[in-house]
């Protein structure tokens, strides 16, 4: 994420950034060039034109009642986001309010009764405690420390905020000589801060453990000794031979030269079994080298890997809101002035219309400004996405943001491609039939190079067909694809031509017997690869894709997590798709289909249903992902299109995890909706309970404190989804 990022000492919560955006707005050309990622307490500016100058934004934030550091300082320099202060000195002053709390009520009783022995009793009443209210005082200060200044940058502003409800309530206290509930709010309400920024840093500590994956520095072997030399990742060039020792992590992306062992992938895909890696296959930065030493080559700087990019994506997902946390950032926005008219409508209509005690009925104006406090609502949102965010990641699930974590909960049709998605993605030669006096070799010589300029599934299985023949071909010259359809280049100065069953028929070269045989392979589940000339059908090839053992399951799993339909489309012919919709236990299937043809299925079926995901590959598959609700890569580990073109990409090729996250979306809605209920209700019988003139201003801090750490912690839950 581009322009300038700060480090916001004192953003704990959503209420703070509303706060923020407000302010800030006007120097970035709007609140909608403002990115915010509340666990890690960071701002990212993305102007429109100029950039401000970190100064003013700066300045900005401090007139806010909160610190913005520069973020490289912040990560270079801790000391200069701080130090211990910044760290301890919350805690600190909080127990330090709640001693002067405890000693101003001692030496409150011990004044009480020395003053009722001095006067015979029924005069200490009317003494002034001094030394009482002067802990008590005390308390106020030290607990409301961190409180004033925003609350004072609230009334300045004429917006108010959970800060300024807390400080009218302390105020309002002491106006009618409640000194020890002024204090008890004020420390209560400090207590609730505090834990609060323990909870918020649990959840950050939570998604440290994901970001700390990758370790700092790589073995290198030097190519003019083979000795080993020790280098930081950031130094390793792309092409350096790195070594690792069993029971290591990968330091970076590359492709395996020597040796060979299983490799822990989970960190990437979320896989829960090791993986077998040989010489030449690819290794990812993150994961785990279990039995052998081994050798491997680099293919991506530090900064480029795909674990880099996966830290990178989750960190942007966290600016990208879901529907939820703008409801509730705009619910607060209009509840928290209306919780204060109600407030002063308590205050002064009974006792103006009605005969009721000032005392009596200000004191339950300011309980309903207690319990008014919106935090338990706002912080209970963010922090449930975030954590469903990175419990996902921690699944092998990349979910680019909040509004996409919501949407699997609501889906009704499900399509998917077929190749890659339900089928294993690497088909192989089933059957080469040659015609028209051609040999098997002759036929399969002519395939490959037309082939060789392809990267095609099928193309790649033509050409290992030939390679394991030992079949010597050479790249067709003036290779032209034909969109959709297939090929066609010149051997040997003649035009010759592959492609599938619909290419024939516009080639015009189709006879009984030919069409009879391709219905023949077709109807076997094969796809039929027609190689012609510019004088004859040369010969036909059939190429098969093995469906993926637990496709069946996972889509019968699909179905009972809610999804109605599930509909495959699919190029492929006819007899091919229905094989393999079969066996795959999908609803519906689509086949023979271009392109363009797959993005207006996935158009009609958004317009008939509303709610749709299109699973592919993320590359092939982009325009149909684009036209709908939600797009979802498969197997995107290792490749950055497909990690940049979906919504949300499976690493892994575990059609299980589709399942998977239809449920964690659901859950997730479910707690978000959960949080709200039980915030609300809260407040709501709390507000019955003042209005009964039952409740006092302590028990609505305490309220206010459970109800927000009860909603913290039920968000926090969503850590263990990964595990589930």
């Amino acid at each position: 994420m581009g322009g300038l990022s700060f480090k916001i000492r004192g953003m704990d919560c959503a209420e703070e950034v509303a706060i923020l955006k407000r302010e800030l707005g006007p120097l970035v050309g709007g609140a909608d060039n403002l990115a915010f990622d509340l666990i890690n307490g960071k701002l990212i500016l993305n102007p429109r034109g100029e950039p401000p100058a970190e100064a003013d934004v700066i300045r900005a934030v401090a007139g806010t009642g909160m610190v913005a550091v520069p973020w490289g300082e912040h990560l270079n320099q801790p000391s200069h986001d701080g130090g211990l202060w910044a760290a301890h000195g919350r805690s600190v002053l909080t127990v330090a309010s709640g001693v002067l709390l405890a000693l101003g009520f001692m030496v409150h009783f011990l004044e009480h009764n020395f003053i009722d022995a001095l006067s015979g009793g029924g005069a200490g009443e009317h003494r002034f405690p001094v030394f009482s209210i002067a802990f008590y005082l005390s308390a106020i200060v030290t607990g409301g420390w961190f409180i004033f200044p925003k609350a004072f940058y609230a009334a300045k502003k004429l917006r108010p905020d959970m800060n300024l409800l807390m400080i009218v309530a302390v105020l309002g206290a002491l106006a009618i000589g409640e000194w020890f509930e002024a204090a008890t709010v004020t420390f209560l309400f400090a207590v609730a801060l505090l834990l609060e920024s323990w909870s918020v840093g649990r959840a950050r500590r939570a998604i440290g453990a994901l970001m700390d994956l990758s370790p700092g520095k790589a073995r290198c072997v030097r190519s003019e000794d083979g000795d080993i030399e020790e280098k930081p990742v950031e130094e390793v060039p792309v092409g350096a031979t790195v070594l690792v020792r069993p029971g290591e992590k990968i330091p970076l992306d590359g492709i395996l030269l020597k040796g060979s062992t299983t490799v822990n992938q989970a960190p990437i895909t979320g896989e829960s079994m090791p993986v077998r890696k040989k010489a030449g296959d690819v290794l990812f930065a993150g994961t785990i080298n279990n039995d052998g030493a081994i050798e491997f080559e680099t293919t991506k700087p530090a900064g480029d890997s795909t674990l880099a990019r996966i830290l990178k994506m989750v960190e942007e997902a966290q600016s990208r809101r879901a529907a939820s946390e703008q409801w509730v950032e705009s619910f607060a926005r209009y509840y928290t002035p209306a919780m204060m008219v109600l407030a002063l409508f308590i205050a002064v209509v009974p006792p103006l219309f009605f005969g009721g005690l000032w005392y009596t009925w200000i004191y339950q104006a300011l309980v309903i400004l207690v319990i008014a406090c919106p935090c338990a609502l706002v912080i209970s949102t963010p922090v449930s996405v975030v954590a469903g965010l990175s419990a996902a990641a921690r699944a092998g699930v990349l979910i680019k943001g909040g509004i996409y974590l919501e949407m699997p909960a609501r889906l009704k049709v499900i399509a998917v491609d077929k190749t890659g998605t339900l089928t294993s993605g690497k088909p192989e030669v089933q059957e080469i039939v040659p015609l028209n006096g051609h040999s098997t070799d002759e036929l399969l010589e002519r395939a490959a190079s037309l082939e060789a300029s392809s990267d095609h599934p099928m193309a790649r299985a033509i050409l290992r067909k030939a390679e394991a023949a030992g079949i010597d071909f050479s790249r067709a010259k003036n290779f032209q694809a034909i969109k959709g359809k297939g090929a066609e280049g010149y051997l040997a100065d003649r035009l010759f031509w592959i492609g599938s069953h619909r290419l024939l028929h516009e080639r015009a070269g189709e006879s009984p017997a030919i069409h009879a045989k391709a219905l023949e392979l077709e109807s076997a589940g094969h796809s039929v690869v027609v190689i012609g000339s510019d004088r004859h059908v040369c010969g036909l090839i059939s190429v098969a894709d093995a469906i993926r053992p637990e496709c069946f399951s996972a889509m019968e799993e699909l179905k009972r997590s809610g999804v109605r339909k599930i509909v495959m489309l699919t190029g492929d012919n006819e007899g091919t798709a229905y094989a393999v919709a079969g066996a795959s236990g999908v609803d519906e299937f689509k086949a023979e289909l271009l392109p363009e043809d797959k993005l207006h299925q996935v158009e009609a079926l958004v317009a008939q249903y509303g709610h749709v995901a299109m699973v592919g590959d993320g590359v092939n598959d982009a325009p149909a992902m684009a036209a709908a609700t939600l797009g979802v890569a498969m197997g995107a580990a290792g490749t950055d299109a497909a990690i940049e073109t979906a919504d949300i990409a499976l690493m892994s090729d575990d059609l299980g995890k589709l399942a998977w996250l239809v449920n964690h979306s659901r859950r997730t809605l479910k707690i978000i909706k959960q949080n709200i209920v039980f915030a609300l209700s809260v407040k709501a019988l709390f507000i019955g309970l003042a209005l009964a003139g039952l409740a006092t201003l302590w028990m609505a801090i305490a309220a206010d404190m459970g109800a927000s750490l009860l909603v913290i912690f039920n968000g926090l839950r969503l850590l263990r989804g990964a595990l589930e």
